[in-house]
């Protein structure tokens, strides 16, 4: 499966922009939204193709209210993630997938702060209202964080440098991309 992921804009909440506008809706009708990040919503599609597809029904809203939209498919990587432009050349055929790994924009992953499920509900967070089994409202999906654009030299990438983060997120894009 191909999997395609659109990243919100800050100031918006995405997965409400979309459902709420009737074209997007029904865009995303036959798929299972997911939530793996903050702000994002996440689909499974049938190939790289289709996930491309989605994208150009999907794009009135994505220059709106989206800040990115990701392409994984397992046969270029089961990692690493495609642009949008990349993923597009990749199924037109512009570019070779073995071609495509020099490129990045490296997103940092934060996991969100929770509360100890053992630790009573008063000690959360002040301002935090309290949910199931002693969790907040800070419990939630990762959030990705301030991209970095690198590039791939050999077998390894450099560090991740611009914060503190539990993990990375991999894009790869293309040369236009990486060097506007």
């Amino acid at each position: 499966m191909t999997q395609v992921c659109l990243v919100g804009s800050e100031d918006v909440n995405l997965r409400y922009e979309l459902l709420s506008r009737e074209t997007a809706r029904n865009a995303l009708a036959t798929y299972d939204l997911r939530e793996p990040f903050g702000n994002t919503v996440a689909v499974d599609t049938v190939s790289l193709g289709a996930a491309v597809a989605l994208l150009n029904d999907l794009n009135w809203y994505l220059v709106r209210f989206a800040d990115a939209a990701f392409v994984r498919d397992p046969s270029i990587s089961e990692t690493e993630w495609l642009s949008r432009d990349l993923a597009a050349a990749i199924r037109d055929d512009d570019i070779a997938p073995e071609d495509t790994g020099r490129f990045l924009n490296v997103y940092g992953v934060v996991e969100p702060d929770t509360a100890d499920d053992d630790a009573p509900e008063a000690a959360a967070e002040p301002g935090s209202e309290p949910g199931p089994a002693g969790t907040t409202e800070a419990d939630g999906p990762p959030e990705l964080v301030e991209p970095m654009l690198l590039t791939r030299t050999g077998e390894t990438i450099p560090e991740y440098d611009l914060r503190d983060v539990d993990d990375t997120l991999v894009v790869r894009v293309t040369e236009s991309e990486f060097g506007a």
